[in-house]
């Protein structure tokens, strides 16, 4: 899988030069304006982070908004901007902190147990209701500002390709989008994502939307090459069940 996509690459390029640039002149408010140009990746993080917080019962909604974590940001970045070294740095900083701004605030979520142990056993009335429950709880997104809105940027849909990984296994992706759009794929991965604990939902996340390695992962996260691996490994072993519980096994 790819990482960074080129057109990102270049923004960061382009604005860790002149971060650097404007941090020498003590420019903060030009600093902050040259910030904006990466935000929208960001605040897209945040978004799906505290979205999901909400569906899952753990958040009220409108108790925190994106731009809360976003603003604590530009402080963040100036007062380190001279430790970091490169623009994967500068990439990899600002999911760190935003992160463990996030860890601070919300609950640790759990993993839900009693859902994936009774994957075999719903029937497609019961998964109709869960993922209806769970879309209704997570309604009203976390709307990114128009200001940050960019085509460039990846806008966090999810799709098979992300879970049906080897050859064998994209021939059951095929399968699986013979019967079903894009919305419904999204709707279903949003569920499931959703039973998992905050750090599986994240690790995967910052894997698929974000273009980190694992490495990087392990960085932002704070844990070790391994544990990342892991955590990925499992999330897509958990979604990848489900979809052929749901849509490829005969429902009860």
């Amino acid at each position: 899988m790819e990482t960074v996509n080129k057109t990102v690459r270049i923004i960061l390029k382009e604005t860790y030069t002149n971060l650097i640039t404007l941090k020498k002149k003590d420019d903060q408010e030009a600093f902050n304006n040259e910030l904006m140009k990466i935000l929208p990746r960001i605040y897209r993080y945040v978004s799906n982070r505290l979205n999901s917080a909400v569906a899952n019962g753990t958040l009220n909604k409108d108790m925190f908004d994106p731009s809360d974590f976003t603003d604590q940001l530009f402080i963040e970045v100036y007062d380190h901007m001279d430790k970091i070294g490169n623009e994967d740095e500068l990439h990899a900083f600002l999911f760190k902190t935003v992160d463990r701004l996030l860890e601070d605030s919300l609950v640790e979520e759990e993993f839900d147990q009693l859902f994936f142990e009774n994957i075999d056993a719903y029937s497609k009335p019961e998964w109709d209701a869960m993922e209806e429950n769970y879309s209704t709880d997570g309604d009203g997104d976390l709307v990114m500002l128009e200001e940050l809105d960019d085509s460039s940027y990846d806008k966090g849909d999810y799709s098979l390709d992300h879970v049906f990984i080897t050859d064998d296994e994209k021939e059951l992706a095929a399968k699986l989008d013979e019967s079903l759009n894009k919305e419904r794929i999204e709707r279903h991965m949003r569920l499931v994502l959703g039973k998992m604990n905050s750090a599986m939902r994240t690790v995967f996340e910052l894997f698929v939307h974000q273009g980190f390695t694992l490495k990087e992962i392990a960085h932002i996260r704070g844990t070790n090459f391994t544990e990342v691996e892991r955590i990925l490994t499992d999330a897509r072993k958990f979604l990848k069940e489900s979809f052929e519980k749901r849509f490829l096994i005969e429902s009860n």
